[in-house]
């Protein structure tokens, strides 16, 4: 069975039909599958090194460090084309989103996007405060192969309005300071434009609190032809009232917004706890789970609208969720706000899997290609997973998991893209080397 072409063959259009285009399409092509290919770690250094070994490519370094730090790579086409070829990416009639920032740890200076920051998964013997990318990034969530996964859509560094300001070398892009945006702007851009492409189905933005306010729901709210909806976790703090009656109103004035102050989400839990009723939730992080819940509908005072509010409770701890769509059932607000973990598992697999993070490049084209080039080989992974007939078997077997792990596509996708026949649709320039030696080093590094 082969998948790989049909994945990767649209993507060569995207580059201008001369020779020297199709030399770029070529490069790019088999660039991805290096970076995809468990052999070695993604930096430029050791993927010019898979090309050269794993695909008998003749390159000088100065060429493909060119290549790969280059400016004009197309990379809206190659989006475009690569969310394209996702297949069935909507779920229950949402096209189901995942929002959140990450860092990339850096060591040495003149780093573009790099600046110290707060690192709020610091262990005890670490650091804070960390020299690091910070970026955002917008993925997809939806099922391959009966679980759960995020597919990494875009992405925008955050620079510090003060790096800014102060105009460091770290901010500047051909030497022009890059302008500032705060991160709701940038998660907001990038949301408005992948709901641009999938104009025909509503959104569901799925964020943990920091991102689940109206810092963002202002910029979506009315701007674009499909309803952008937003599921997140109240605050313990956040206070609820309830829906305006009509008898409340006075025969002048204005009407009311608010009905009642009940409270706040703490009170209101100890409350409704009593009320609570226990649901099946079928795929809550990975298997069928029993959840305590109680829903309401409230007017939230921060997003100035109403929302569906759910508690859950566990032994001894509740979370509260809410959703300005009235229509999503609880069982699907705990099964979406479950999935939305999958995008923090989807940055283990960027930063240390395809090895994003041990990136050394510093010039502020070729951090971002790099980045690009590693997000788009996360996303074909989890496409060529869609496709394939049956589950790829769990190599390292881990109790309590069944499913797949990540690196088993991957080495599935590399017995593909070394096989004799894969050579007919990107013929490769100069002369493989023997084919024996590539399962001996894919064993080695497995």
């Amino acid at each position: 069975m082969t998948i790989l072409p049909d994945l990767l063959t649209p993507m060569q259009s995207c580059f201008s039909n001369t020779p020297l285009g199709r030399s770029r399409a070529q490069l790019f092509i088999y660039t991805l599958l290096s970076i995809t290919i468990p052999f070695t770690s993604s930096m430029t250094s050791n993927l010019l090194r898979s090309l050269v070994t794993l695909f008998g490519f003749s390159l000088k370094k100065p060429l493909y460090y060119r290549f790969m730090a280059s400016p004009t790579l197309p990379w809206k086409k190659l989006w475009s084309t690569v969310w394209r070829l996702i297949p069935s990416p909507i779920t229950d009639g949402y096209l189901i989103l995942a929002l959140d920032d990450c860092i990339n740890t850096k060591v040495g200076k003149k780093i573009f996007a790099c600046e110290t920051v707060f690192d709020h998964a610091a262990k005890d013997n670490q650091s804070n405060y960390v020299w690091a990318q910070n970026f955002v990034c917008v993925g997809l969530l939806k099922m391959v192969k009966n679980r759960w996964a995020c597919l990494p859509l875009a992405f925008q560094f955050y620079i510090p309005l003060k790096t800014i300001l102060a105009e460091k070398l770290n901010s500047k892009i051909s030497g022009k300071v890059v302008t500032f945006k705060t991160k709701m702007e940038q998660s907001a851009n990038m949301i408005l434009l992948i709901a641009k492409h999938f104009s025909s189905h509503p959104v569901l933005v799925v964020a943990d609190s920091w991102f689940g306010n109206n810092g963002l729901y202002k910029l979506l709210k009315g701007q674009t032809d499909n309803s952008i909806y937003l599921l997140s976790r109240l605050r313990a703090n956040n206070l609820l009232f309830d829906l305006p009656r009509a008898e409340d109103n006075m025969p002048r004035g204005r009407k009311r917004k608010y009905g009642v102050k009940l409270g706040n989400a703490t009170e209101l839990a100890n409350q409704f706890l009593s009320m609570a009723t226990t649901l099946t939730i079928n795929n809550l992080y990975g298997k069928p789970r029993d959840v305590l819940a109680y829903e309401q509908v409230f007017m939230l005072k921060t997003l100035k609208c109403p929302v569906r509010v759910v508690w859950v409770y566990r032994k001894t701890q509740w979370i509260a969720l809410f959703s300005t769509d009235l229509n999503l059932s609880v069982e699907q607000m705990i099964s979406y706000y479950g999935a939305r973990w999958k995008i923090e598992s989807g940055f283990k697999e960027l930063k240390q899997e395809i090895g994003s993070q041990k990136s050394q490049t510093r010039n502020a084209y070729a951090v971002t290609n790099h980045l690009q080039f590693c997000m788009m080989s996360v996303v074909l992974t989890w496409i060529y997973a869609d496709q394939l007939k049956t589950d790829p078997q769990r190599r390292h077997k881990v109790k309590g998991r069944t499913s797949f792990a990540f690196s088993d596509i991957r080495r599935i996708m590399a017995e593909e893209a070394l096989d004799y026949n894969f050579d007919c649709f990107c013929p490769k320039p100069g002369k493989p080397v023997e084919k024996a030696f590539i399962p001996m080093l894919l064993r080695m590094v497995a």
